[in-house]
């Protein structure tokens, strides 16, 4: 009697167990990719109407609706227990979560290189404040940065320089967006905040022409530009001593490209 009761007991829990584990795992569910049209066509949308700001705030509205709609099956399979496409749901919402998105709005670009940093305003501080904050938090080895955190400070230097383009901080954020931006290897878009930083602010404080120079010389290969601008930095932020060592690092390489200007003209 005993053996049965436990045999009975051992069955509801299988049949427990089995009820919690997805008997298919969806893959012959899942929306086939045509050979010659991965995705379906899109809405017809006449795109010279269109800037583009406005098309990326619409594919940003649609992308969010897509993870609302992921979120609703999830809670609603939740609530009427189908595990199986439960289990879908939010596999396809954790692959949504974890997949590349970009930010097609350069807000630099957008800014343009004329806006002057004239007012304090104590929201835009708060921005600043929290951008750095958040740089701090990714710590200070290159090898073990918190990437999502360098991410989050630019979120906050751009929305600074896009909500209060009179700032006095407006300066500040372009140069640590630079240097984030340098960090990430995306060098054209971290020259441009640079350049931002002393546009806005000529007697800016901060290294933004000896980094610009530099990004101009050993990244994009831009010599003839980045000659002229050594030669501006050294003049202007060479002249604190604080950036002594940039300082002599620009005139090595601005002795090194006369001479090669040279060399090359003599052939």
């Amino acid at each position: 009697m005993a053996r049965i009761a436990c045999t009975g007991v051992l069955v509801v829990l299988l049949g427990v167990f089995v009820g919690c584990q997805s008997a298919d795992r969806g893959r012959g569910q899942m929306v086939p990719q045509s050979p010659t049209q991965k995705y379906g066509p899109a809405a017809v949308v006449n795109v010279a109407d269109k800037s583009e700001a406005d098309l990326v705030e619409q594919m940003a509205v649609s992308r969010q609706a897509y993870r609302q709609g992921l979120q609703l099956l999830v809670t609603f399979y939740t609530r009427t227990g189908n595990n199986m496409k439960l289990q879908w749901a939010q596999t396809e919402l954790n692959a949504l979560d974890t997949m590349p998105k970009y930010n097609y709005i350069v807000g630099a670009i957008v800014a343009g290189p004329s806006l002057k940093p004239t007012a304090s305003i104590p929201q835009a501080d708060d921005l600043y404040y929290e951008a750095e904050a958040f740089e701090k938090k990714a710590g200070p080895l290159p090898a073990f940065k918190d990437e999502n955190s360098l991410r989050l400070a630019l979120q906050r230097c751009n929305d600074l320089i896009k909500q209060y383009p009179t700032s006095d901080k407006i300066d500040d954020a372009a140069y640590m967006a630079g240097t984030i931006y340098e960090y990430f290897q995306d060098y054209s878009i971290a020259l441009l905040y640079f350049q931002r930083a002393f546009q806005w602010d000529p007697d800016t404080i901060y290294p933004a022409r000896f980094r610009a120079a530099r990004i101009l010389d050993k990244d994009l290969h831009r010599n003839a530009e980045a000659l002229k601008l050594y030669q501006e930095a050294v003049k202007t932020e060479g002249r604190f001593e604080k950036y002594r060592e940039w300082r002599e690092f620009a005139e090595r390489r601005i002795r090194e490209m006369q001479k090669l200007d040279q060399n090359e003209g003599q052939q």
